[in-house]
């Protein structure tokens, strides 16, 4: 690992680049991401949270961030979020042995609620998301996924770029840009989202029906 000290931390270098390994598959650059002090998100959160799952994976998830409970435990996608996705794709005929999980960023970002003290999420900020880009890229490169579910406007602009909206965008195989190698990406909603919606249940269907259509285009 290149990178030492509170290097790129600072507001004129939020960039993860120097803390990533110059060798090695996924462990390492597990090992390597605990490390990151890629920007100030580090600081305050239990720790990284970096990806996990079959490193030979068809299909990668990649969603927005860590919640509560996925910084508490190292693991993403395990809060109640999590359990949403989880029945998401049971209903989709997706089998999660065979998924690469991960997020656009790998700190979780948070406010603290003044009367209990909760930690409540809070959107990374652009700056912030492009700063962790180089993990998933290196996530990305590791595993070579056939296609990728981006869950949410954050991962879905980590791939696609700022442009992108899920409203208009979702739903859809699209090739992900710079890649050479034919991977696409699909866009749906963050299970968080629908978790959120007065209408839960038809945006649940909506995430069951977007996840059946990566299925398909495996």
């Amino acid at each position: 690992m290149t990178g030492t000290g509170d290097r790129g931390a600072s507001p004129e270098a939020y960039d993860a680049t120097p803390y990533l390994p110059s060798r090695g598959g996924l462990p390492a650059h597990r090992r390597a991401a605990a490390e990151c002090r890629g920007c100030p998100l580090h600081r305050d959160a239990t720790g990284t949270v970096f990806g996990r799952g079959d490193p030979d994976a068809r299909l990668m998830l990649v969603g927005e961030q860590p919640g509560d409970q996925e910084d508490r435990e190292g693991v993403p996608f395990v809060g109640p979020a999590g359990r949403l996705l989880h029945r998401a794709l049971a209903e989709a005929g997706i089998d999660e042995k065979d998924l690469y999980v991960t997020n656009a960023v790998k700190h979780f970002k948070f406010t603290r609620e003044e009367t209990r003290g909760r930690r409540i999420h809070k959107t990374p900020t652009l700056r912030e998301t492009r700063a962790c880009r180089p993990w998933l890229m290196a996530e990305l490169h590791l595993v070579s996924p056939e296609l990728i579910v981006a869950l949410g406007a954050t991962a879905g602009r980590a791939l696609l770029g700022p442009d992108f909206r899920v409203g208009t965008d979702r739903g859809v195989p699209r090739p992900l840009p710079g890649a050479g190698d034919g991977t696409r990406v699909l866009a749906t909603v963050h299970p968080s989202a629908v978790l959120r919606a007065p209408d839960r249940q038809e945006m649940y269907a909506g995430l069951v029906a977007d996840l059946r259509t990566a299925a398909d285009a495996l």
